[in-house]
């Protein structure tokens, strides 16, 4: 008769085992096959075994622990996790373009610089289109006041629905009166084009110091204008400049187109989104 002895296969030291319960859990043990030995496994108290059950089994010492029960894989793959919500969806929109900014300057001579005295355009200092402009009265002089315009038509409105970002007039200093550094009065004009009657005036800023030509320099210069002003002759509102002032003094003349081809033009310059 075969000694069975001689089959049996040693568990010591095979750490964690893999067996089949023989039989059901009862009073916290079991039988169960190991490597083809039969042997009591002490069941956790966590750990419930049924017949034929595949468990995990731990040994310590000469006592063997069933830990948990071998599960079959689930019948349906587990849910994938959801997805990034950072990741950009295939169908999400591409982001809107950036807006094109141009930019660039409007060069406006005027179409008429001409100086109202006495209730009317003077004619006695050349065309009453392209005189020079006059601020003031002469000194003992029985003539009235003068006040100088510089007309811009309709130029600065060809840039309608643009930003102006700066705005600039060239102005020169003529002989008349004394030679000293005077500042006009400058005033925003309603008008583009002359009027027959005396324009209407606005906005006020004091204008540059400037001298007399060949005796105080400097005696003409490229005078920034408030900005609000060259937008406001590009939406329409204002059409015009002036030098005038309500006392007899200064008595100044800034040169007109007849007497210097770039006199009064006025520089916009603008920016522009799309």
């Amino acid at each position: 008769m075969a000694d069975w002895a001689d089959t049996r296969v040693s568990l010591a030291g095979q750490g964690v085992l893999y067996g089949v319960a023989v039989t059901a859990s009862a009073s916290g043990a079991c039988l169960a096959s190991v490597g083809g030995i039969q042997v009591t496994v002490r069941v956790v108290p966590a750990v419930t075994v049924a017949a034929k059950d595949k468990i995990l089994i731990l040994r310590r010492g000469s006592t063997y622990w069933a830990v948990a029960v071998i599960t079959a894989a689930p019948a349906v793959p587990p849910t994938p996790p959801a997805a990034d919500d950072s990741t950009p969806s295939a169908s999400d929109p591409a982001p809107a373009p950036k807006p094109t900014v141009t930019t660039g300057s409007l060069v406006c001579t005027p179409v008429a610089t001409s100086t109202w005295r006495d209730g009317g355009w003077r004619t006695d200092i050349g065309s009453s289109t392209s005189a020079d402009t006059y601020q003031g009265r002469y000194g003992g002089s029985s003539f009235g006041r003068n006040s100088g315009f510089a007309f811009y038509g309709s130029k600065p409105r060809s840039l309608s629905g643009a930003t102006i970002t700066k705005a600039t007039v060239k102005l020169r200093r003529l002989t008349s009166g004394d030679y000293g550094k005077r500042s006009p009065t400058m005033r925003l004009v309603s008008q583009s084009t002359r009027p027959s009657s005396f324009p209407t005036l606005n906005e006020s800023t004091s204008g540059p110091s400037l001298g007399v030509i060949h005796q105080v320099s400097p005696w003409e210069t490229t005078f920034v204008l408030p900005v609000s002003w060259g937008q406001a002759m590009v939406d329409g509102t204002r059409g015009g400049l002036c030098i005038t002032v309500s006392s007899d003094d200064p008595y100044i003349r800034l040169a007109g187109r007849n007497s210097w081809s770039a006199a009064w033009t006025l520089t916009l310059y603008w920016r522009r989104s799309s």
